[in-house]
């Protein structure tokens, strides 16, 4: 499963609809809406939760992920160190986290990419990334762009 960073993960692209992603990964094992009325989607097989967003028509703004076969710039990241992450990230020009400590977890957030990656006891464990927003302070949808 590759990450497309600004873009999506796999052949998910942030802006679809939730027929948009049935059509392509079947209904999800688990299907429920958040605090802010927002649909979630979960599949086991792929260890992937999609959000839908309510305010935005229930487009796909926001995916978690943590398939052991996740890979960014064709390098695996789930159960790698985050050190080793960091510096292959580095050689691609991205370097800037903010981090943030809980418990057990750490979470290096990236904001240009809208990313974060979160470790427990120094392995990335999750993937998460979010639909960017542009200039005019609005989701860059992807899905249906040419």
């Amino acid at each position: 499963m590759k990450i497309h960073l600004k873009n999506g993960i796999d052949s998910l692209l942030f802006g679809m609809n939730q027929n948009d992603v049935i059509a392509l990964y079947g209904k999800p094992d688990r299907k429920y809406t958040d605090e802010d009325d927002n649909v979630i989607f979960a599949y086991n097989t792929h260890k992937i939760r999609l959000t839908f967003y309510k305010e935005e028509a229930l487009k796909l703004g926001y995916i978690v992920a943590s398939s052991p076969d996740l890979e960014l710039f064709e390098n695996k990241i789930i159960g790698k160190k985050i050190k080793e992450v960091k510096k292959d990230l580095s050689r691609k020009g991205i370097a800037k986290f903010t981090q943030e400590e809980f418990d057990t977890f750490e979470n290096y957030f990236n904001e240009d990419n809208w990313i974060i990656l979160q470790t427990e006891f120094d392995e990335v464990v999750k993937f998460e990334i979010g639909a960017i927003i542009n200039d005019k302070d609005e989701f860059d949808w992807k899905f249906g762009k040419k």
